[in-house]
């Protein structure tokens, strides 16, 4: 059909997508990224691939891969226009789990799909991307930014994220060397972190009007909002030190789901109750949900968001090398045979 007076001739940007938006923040995003540069990188942004050499110091290199999102977290980051910290729980949940098996994060790579891009707020959510990059010594090395009319809502957006580490094969974390006497040591998490977020966004509908104006020294959305920590240096160094055997994320399922994924069938974690404080954000969560004390440690990390499980001569050294890097660390429980009963206990 010819364009005429009734039918002119229609462009992309009519359609709804803006290659221009496209390339400015690629321009935006280049500086970031540049930041996050590490060895092994072979190229920058902007090509088809993302290249990357294996360090040279891994004999027997073993690559570990991880993806994931942020979840219905991103629904309170639209309603409170609080985008800059997202990009930080992009990229923990995904380094965090590579970092179970042992392994160190080597790159990152980001999906941002909306339905009209917003140059500003996608910077400010790649920003907090690259900056979670940085802080876990992972480089951004690409991604894909994707406007999609039609497919979001105005002002909302997805994001996705994948990374891949390397872990010598010798030094790869199966839990199978676990043994019953092991202590079980907890790493705090800065907040909820980005899973049980369904359950959070109906305990702010349900207190409506009466919402706490602070938590934990921190003005609410920003208590609520916290970006999950990134525990990347810090049991890096743990584990270069000492003999860990096991790590945990502690993710959707928290502690009572997690902790098991990575225990042998016939052994059990007995946590002692009290042993690690909780803070008044999950306090609050549970007060405003009214749910017992197993649900809260299925449903969220309820104050730890890392565990490491280790020989109980080992315990004490292995949680100074964790406080002298940052971490609050508990002793949360013990490794035990299981018997019939269920796989974590908290009493």
């Amino acid at each position: 059909m010819s364009p005429t007076a009734a039918n002119p001739p229609l462009s992309y940007k009519d359609a709804g997508v803006d290659i221009d938006a496209g390339d400015a923040l690629v321009e935006r995003i280049k500086p970031l990224a540049k930041k996050t540069l590490r060895e092994g990188v072979l190229g920058g942004i902007g090509g088809f691939g993302a290249l990357f050499e294996v360090p040279k110091r891994y004999r027997e290199p073993v690559l570990v891969s991880g993806t994931d999102g942020v979840g219905t977290k991103l629904k309170l980051a639209f309603e409170w226009g609080m985008h800059d910290t997202v990009g930080i729980d992009l990229v923990a949940m995904s380094v965090n789990d590579v970092l179970v098996q042992g392994a160190e994060p080597l790159f990152f790579l980001d999906y941002f799909a909306c339905g009209k891009l917003d140059v500003d707020t996608a910077a400010a959510v790649v920003g907090g991307i690259a900056q979670g990059c940085e802080l876990s010594g992972c480089a951004l090395i690409g991604g894909e930014t994707a406007e999609m009319p039609g497919m979001y809502p105005a002002g909302e957006y997805d994001l996705a994220g994948f990374a891949v580490g390397v872990v010598e094969k010798s030094k790869i974390l199966t839990g199978r060397e676990v043994a019953a006497g092991d202590v079980v040591l907890g790493l705090a998490s800065s907040g909820v972190h980005s899973n049980g977020f369904s359950l959070v966004r109906k305990c702010i509908e349900r207190a409506g009007a009466q919402l706490p104006a602070t938590l934990d020294g921190q003005p609410f959305r920003q208590a609520v909002m916290a970006p999950t920590r990134l525990y990347v240096k810090s049991v890096l160094a743990a584990l270069a030190a000492h003999p860990v055997k096991a790590l945990a994320h502690i993710t959707g399922g928290g502690l009572l789901e997690n902790i098991p994924r990575v225990l042998p069938d016939a052994l059990a974690a007995h946590l002692v109750k009290g042993s690690w404080p909780q803070s008044e954000l999950f306090a609050w969560l549970q007060r405003t949900a009214g749910i017992d004390e197993h649900e809260m440690n299925r449903t969220f990390n309820n104050g730890i968001g890392m565990v490491l499980v280790l020989a109980p001569e080992q315990a004490a050294a292995c949680a100074q090398t964790l406080r002298a890097a940052g971490e609050q660390v508990f002793e949360i429980g013990r490794i035990a045979p299981r018997g019939s009963g269920p796989a974590v206990t908290v009493a």
